[in-house]
């Protein structure tokens, strides 16, 4: 049993309330994070890894330094996580072969126009419908997020990284262009118009958004990977941020 001190929980009692007030915090993590699990894990193993980023952070927070719990705790979740899927390395053989076929397919379209490529284009090059581009492309958003040493190349990991990450660089080039990418924001197809203001303005989970558009956690997943891509590409386009 843990000595519990004044620097944070007092009592074991006060820990294990810590952990079960914040059960929801939990659970909008997972939901949030599913988006970038294509598949090899179930909710219920992120759900999992989370608790003990939770535990984690109930046994370590510290109530006299100022930060609140719930912001402590979130980052402990989430790196317990992504600690889990880097080790697993989820990602099949396959699936990595055709996000480098991918990688290859954007560079030499570049080469070729001076600007990535849409998803429509990619398809077009690589002779597969538009339904296997969003695949590469979710599996490509998901070795970004987890992968160490094998993940995307930059030129494309920057084509697919959130807009609200804590990468100060891509947050910075999100809120610079704000204006611009609000007015592609617009001119996007309906369902990727739908799935980034949902998950990123109404901050819904992955499971809500499915709901409402009828479809699978799945479909939603490649859905907002298609759309980051096609935002990151007016982006990088005007920018040349992903200049080799």
């Amino acid at each position: 049993m843990p000595e519990w001190t004044d620097r944070a929980v007092q009592t074991e009692t006060d820990r294990d309330h810590l952990i079960l007030e914040h059960i929801p915090l939990l659970k909008h993590i997972v939901g949030r994070m599913w988006l970038d699990v294509p598949g090899g894990m179930d909710r219920e193993d992120l759900y999992g890894h989370g608790m003990v980023g939770l535990v984690m952070a109930a046994d370590s927070w510290e109530k006299s330094r100022g930060l609140k719990f719930s912001t402590y705790a979130y980052t402990k979740i989430r790196g317990a996580i992504l600690d889990e899927l880097r080790r697993t390395d989820f990602l099949p053989r396959g699936r990595r072969e055709r996000v480098r076929e991918l990688e290859a397919a954007i560079h030499r379209c570049e080469q070729e126009r001076g600007v990535p490529p849409t998803p429509e284009e990619l398809a077009n090059e690589l002779g597969v419908d538009l339904g296997e581009i969003d695949r590469i492309l979710l599996s490509a958003a998901s070795a970004n997020q987890t992968s160490l040493n094998d993940g995307p190349s930059e030129q494309l990991g920057a084509l697919l990284s959130d807009p609200k990450s804590t990468d100060p660089v891509g947050s910075a080039e999100w809120t610079e262009m704000r204006g611009v990418l609000a007015d592609t924001i617009a001119e996007l197809p309906d369902s990727e118009q739908t799935v980034i203001t949902l998950y990123y303005a109404e901050e819904l989970l992955l499971r809500d958004i499915a709901e409402i558009l009828g479809v699978t956690e799945s479909r939603v997943s490649q859905i907002h990977s298609r759309a980051i891509y096609r935002l990151n590409r007016v982006l990088t386009s005007m920018t040349g941020t992903t200049e080799a």
